[in-house]
């Protein structure tokens, strides 16, 4: 059987329902995983000292949000080829809702466990609504400009992740006024959750186009992510990318301390974290535009070189130029996610949703690689621990030249 290029999007979208208009709708999708998924790095030390946690024991906050990607993703890109992407949408968005109804029973109650599978049901609903969007944005249009695209919709989702934190600041962090109480988490959660479903049954009465394969495409056959060189060395370079985006940050505060910069204090150096951050939305918009000129397999490795180059200055000096050339890794991380994303499902057509499935799950990636980067530390150095993340940004780099080409 013939592999399209791409999957065609039908249907007619009458009025100021066109395809611009739904890849602006799907962006809004974009802001609010990364809106809430910020929200964890104001959740994991408000539930330690709420709950009296150890760092190991407040540390499972990261790892249910991330083992739900590992483990539903593979469901949801089934899930897509049963109901399709529009349905898939939905589903993610009132699973969310979901999750964030759960927590507020989990606080009166003033159980740990019932938080982490709130957790886990709110992660699962953003699994879910990536599997389903980040395809429909890439297809949204003609396959050329797929990877600029999906670098905006990222974008946005970065000033959703900005933008998190301060929502969690004001009316969780400082609204505790009881000592060791977790109820300063019901009325945030509440407020998202009857945001989430006034966002679904928005998305249920917009008349999207719907994403179908042809008469010639919709012939049954057996998946098999070995078939696909392309996607099988994607999977891990997903795994790497976001292993390495979440080690670089987890690590910054405890480098910076060391560094031998004058007055850098912990708050001061955790102030500094969010240019890290910042600069990967500000790389994303960068690299929209640039996309449109450049091959993305060229950028893709271009940035990859330039990050390891970064991080080998950084450990190889001190001070305020070893902090400044760590942080600089965040404008080159901007592109990575989204040109691997594409890449990986270029020629996938009816297979494009399970495809997406598998890439989720390699977001594993981010909960596995810091603690290999932390082995290091304990072994060498903080500083020279950077060195992982560099060694995957070798293996993205020959992704981008070698491993993404379809065969």
């Amino acid at each position: 059987m013939q592999i399209h290029t791409s999957a065609a999007v039908t249907g007619e979208v009458s009025g100021q329902f066109n395809a611009r208009f739904a890849f602006w709708a799907m962006t809004s999708l974009f802001f609010i995983w990364g809106f809430i998924t910020a929200l964890n790095d104001i959740l994991l030390p408000y539930l330690k000292g709420a709950f009296s946690l150890s760092y190991l024991q407040a540390a499972l906050v990261q790892f249910c949000f991330f083992g739900a990607y590992f483990i539903v993703s593979p469901l949801a890109g089934r899930l897509l080829e049963k109901v399709g992407y529009r349905n898939g949408i939905l589903t993610g968005l009132l699973t969310i809702a979901g999750g964030c109804c759960l927590f507020y029973p989990a606080a009166e109650l003033g159980l740990y466990s019932f938080f982490l599978l709130a957790l886990f049901v709110l992660a699962s609903g953003i699994t879910v609504l990536q599997v389903s969007a980040n395809p429909y944005v890439a297809v949204l249009g003609d396959e050329q400009h797929a990877a600029s695209r999906l670098s905006l919709a990222q974008a946005v989702n970065s000033v959703g992740h900005t933008a998190g934190p301060l929502f969690g600041a004001v009316l969780i962090l400082a609204a505790t006024g009881e000592a060791g109480s977790a109820k300063s988490v019901q009325l945030p959660y509440l407020l998202l959750a009857c945001a989430l479903v006034v966002t679904a049954l928005v998305f249920y009465r917009l008349r999207l186009p719907d994403i179908q394969q042809s008469a010639a495409e919709q012939q049954t056959e057996a998946f098999s992510i070995g078939r696909f060189p392309q996607l099988k060395f994607g999977v891990l370079a997903i795994f790497l990318y976001v292993g390495a985006e979440v080690a670089v940050g987890s690590y910054l505060v405890n480098l910076f301390m060391q560094l031998g910069i004058s007055g850098m204090t912990e708050v001061t150096a955790g102030a500094m974290v969010s240019y890290y951050w910042g600069a990967a939305m500000v790389g994303r918009f960068v690299g929209a535009g640039l996309m449109r000129f450049i091959k993305p397999t060229s950028l893709l490795a271009l940035n990859s070189a330039l990050a390891i180059a970064m991080i080998l200055l950084a450990v190889n000096s001190s001070g305020d130029f070893a902090m400044w050339t760590i942080l600089a890794v965040g404008f080159f991380n901007s592109i990575m996610f989204p040109t691997i994303f594409t890449l990986a499902i270029r020629g996938l057509a009816q297979h494009t949703g399970r495809a997406s499935g598998y890439l989720c799950q390699g977001i594993v990636g981010g909960a596995i690689l810091p603690l290999v980067q932390g082995v290091a530390a304990d072994l060498t150095s903080v500083q020279w621990s950077f060195l992982v993340p560099a060694c995957c940004y070798v293996y993205i780099a020959w992704y981008a030249l070698v491993g993404s080409k379809p065969r």
